[in-house]
């Protein structure tokens, strides 16, 4: 496999529905138009996701929008035959804004590569040439051309991942930022106790000093509101200046939309969260949406449930800012009274985790734990759980919700195959990945993410924690280090900070999986599938870490490029490495492929001690907030090897040739009919679908004018990355 191939979408790439008819369908009418508003809030914000992801990115979405504005896939391919196109170019074409569209940008919204076309970049300034978009206005089409196609088909070693310059492209800095500024930065941020998880970083030089503008997402854009913006002060030789109105005309998009959702919320909880989220999207102030949050998750088992708001910071290359998201989903009963089940014996379970109740909050929240049926999802992918709000300070001592989004899950690619596994292996994944993953991010969302303490000295001094009682059990020693005021778990482990918490929630999940009571709150009792249930949820995560993890780290830069992926590669190390046989992995046909063996019967020995250790140390460092501790640890077990028995860069090259696509989702519309009724409107699982349901979800090119004058207005601080 060439290099520029690894970057491309193949033409096999799997669509799936997102199906929530049934679910939707049982509403009322309030109910459908609550959805329908705050789905249109989500997937506007959904558009900052193309400004957080690559410069070029806004533009890139304008061109390929305005096309299928004006050609349904139809026309454009008996443009394309004119154009000299083959099928399969013209298909390459189609995956390609399939994937740009899906993935909010030119980058993998899951592994943070780039996308490229799989045709030449003359077919596809040919195929552009020809459309009703270029022959109705060439100069404006041709313009959004000219800045893009050599951007869309460029591969310089900086432009293959996101990152800080010089590894990567981002644009949560301005593209002179590098780690050292990211630093200084963070160290300006614990000094005046500031989040930025709606925010990013500009670097200019002024007389000789570094100035920073720390500029927060916001509808307002002046800068007289103490409680965000400040003039400019000095700190350690640079200056610093917070301003706002990032994104300004699309959080007005947003706000409006929550406006006219909040006429038809079913309870004050949810009129507060709208009230609350819209005064900081006005405002900039974080604050605000905390506030916001707190209203949620008192918001106890709502119909219609959703977020929206700058929340995930996987892609932030400091780990601290966080991505536009909105979802909306609706509950699916039946399978929430098992997730409710599973909340009520949480306090039970939770006491079987390995690092004692020293290091476990002093009260359970119970968080409502719901399955849903995804009815939006507005961002650079879609998962299969969450655990929400992101605020350590609201999860760890008001609450938090956790989501189990079933529709996800069930929209399988039927033709998906599992690396490296033996024929009954492959058998038993096919057949019990559905229920056994439904076990694992029960536990890994409810108990992995809600569950250990984080030890803090308070501002009046006073500690959250006994400190002269607890105990380090790794050391035997009193607690030596915790986090001071302003510091946050984020903010203290920076780029370990997701992955680091994945590995614990994952390891929770296979951990407290081989309590059999545990599957038989999902409903399954016969003993013999229990086995089979715990053994497939083990070695699901053992293939994925060995045969699709490698995918994500680059070689050159000795980088990780997903949180999740690493996590699994890790998990996969610990249990290879603790030995007596529990886990295999060896060279077979020549090179050309690998086989992993997973030894069931030791898994509830060998593998159990193995996550014990692991997951004790885990905690200890969070806990106590010893980042570097928890770096050398960690990094350890994340380490790609070059020889040895198991070496791991050498073996990545066969990984890539059996990689296979992820899934990429059609997901549905709503529209208001005259009489106010609304109308879900689904589309094919082709490409074809998936183009249609984003030519209706942005009818006109309202959305594009608004991106390329954010584009303009940002463009200076990306020169380098602009060139053509």
């Amino acid at each position: 496999m060439s290099e520029r191939n690894q970057f491309i979408l193949p033409n096999t790439q799997p669509i799936a529905e997102l199906d929530c008819t049934t679910a939707f369908e049982n509403l009322s009418n309030q109910e459908k138009l609550y959805a329908h508003y705050f789905s249109k809030a989500s997937w506007y914000g959904s558009l900052i996701t193309l400004m957080q992801t690559s410069p070029e990115s806004p533009l890139i979405f304008s061109l390929l929008h305005q096309i299928l504005l004006k050609d349904s896939p139809e026309d454009l391919k008996a443009k394309s035959e004119k154009a000299g196109l083959s099928e399969s170019e013209f298909n390459a074409f189609l995956v390609y804004c399939c994937g740009f569209l899906a993935n909010s940008g030119n980058y993998k919204g899951f592994g943070d590569s780039k996308i490229l076309p799989g045709l030449s970049e003359i077919k596809f300034e040919a195929l552009v040439k020809s459309t009703q978009a270029y022959q109705d206005n060439p100069k404006s089409i041709g313009k959004l051309l000219n800045s893009t196609l050599s951007l869309i088909f460029s591969l310089s070693d900086r432009e293959k991942t996101l990152g800080l310059n010089p590894e990567g492209v981002t644009t949560y800095f301005s593209s002179n930022c590098t780690k050292e500024d990211a630093h200084i930065v963070d160290e300006f941020l614990k000094a005046k106790k500031l989040e930025l998880w709606n925010a990013r970083t500009f670097k200019t030089v002024k007389d000789g000093s570094n100035v920073y503008e720390i500029r927060f997402a916001s509808f307002l854009t002046d800068n007289t509101d103490d409680a965000v913006t400040r003039s400019e002060e000095e700190f350690k030789g640079n200056i610093f200046k917070l301003t706002r109105g990032d994104y300004s005309p699309l959080m007005k998009l947003v706000i409006n939309n929550l406006e006219k959702a909040k006429e038809f919320a079913a309870n004050e909880n949810q009129k507060q969260r709208i009230v609350n989220y819209n005064k900081s999207f006005m405002s900039g102030n974080i604050g605000d949406h905390k506030n916001g949050s707190r209203y949620w998750i008192k918001d106890k088992g709502p119909i219609i449930e959703g977020d929206i708001g700058f929340a995930m910071t996987y892609r932030d290359p400091a780990g601290s800012r966080g991505e536009f998201w909105g979802f909306v989903a609706v509950v699916n009963k039946e399978m929430s009274k098992i997730f409710a089940d599973l909340v009520v014996q949480a306090e039970t379970l939770i006491k079987d985790l390995p690092w004692g109740k020293d290091f476990e909050k002093d009260a359970y929240l119970r968080p409502d734990f719901t399955s849903l049926d995804v009815l939006t999802f507005g961002s650079s992918g879609v998962p299969a759980g969450i655990s929400i709000p992101p605020y350590d300070e609201i999860r760890q001592n008001e609450g938090f919700k956790n989501v189990y989004l079933g529709n996800v899950l069930s929209a399988r690619n039927p033709l998906e195959v599992f690396s490296f596994v033996s024929d009954d292996d492959q058998e038993l994944l096919k057949k019990y990945k559905g229920p056994a993953f439904e076990l694992q991010v029960g536990l890994h969302e409810l108990l992995g993410h809600g569950s250990g303490k984080l030890f803090r000295r308070n501002d009046d001094g006073t500690f959250n924690f006994d400190k002269e009682r607890v105990i380090n059990p790794l050391t035997q020693e009193k607690i030596k280090s915790w986090y001071e005021p302003g510091e946050t778990y984020d903010l203290k482990f920076k780029t370990l900070a997701s992955t680091y918490e994945e590995a614990r929630s994952e390891a929770v999940g296979l951990y407290l999986s081989l309590n059999k009571d545990v599957a038989k709150i999902f409903g399954h009792s016969d003993e013999k599938l229990i086995e089979d249930l715990i053994y497939v949820n083990w070695l699901s995560l053992v293939q994925k870490g060995v045969g699709v993890a490698l995918e994500f780290y680059n070689p050159i830069q000795k980088t990780w490029l997903q949180a999740h992926a690493q996590c699994r590669y890790v998990i996969m190390k610990v249990l290879l490495e603790a030995g007596e046989g529990l886990l295999t992995v060896e060279e077979i046909e020549q090179g050309k492929n690998l086989r992993l063996t997973l030894n069931r019967e030791k898994i509830f020995t060998v593998g159990k001690r193995a996550m014990k250790e692991f997951l004790t140390k885990l905690q200890v460092y969070k806990a106590t907030g010893d980042n570097e501790a928890a770096a050398k640890f960690y990094n350890h077990y994340a380490e790609v090897n070059e020889d040895g028995p198991h070496p791991w860069a050498k073996w990545r090259k066969i990984v890539l040739e059996h990689k296979q696509p992820r899934i990429i989702f059609v997901q549905p519309n709503t529209e208001v009919k005259a009489d106010k009724e609304v109308k879900l409107v689904t589309y094919e699982s082709t490409l074809n679908g998936f183009l249609q349901s984003w030519r209706d979800r942005f009818p006109d090119t309202s959305v594009d004018d608004i991106l390329e004058k954010l584009y303009e207005a940002d463009k200076e601080h990306f020169q380098d990355l602009n060139q053509n």
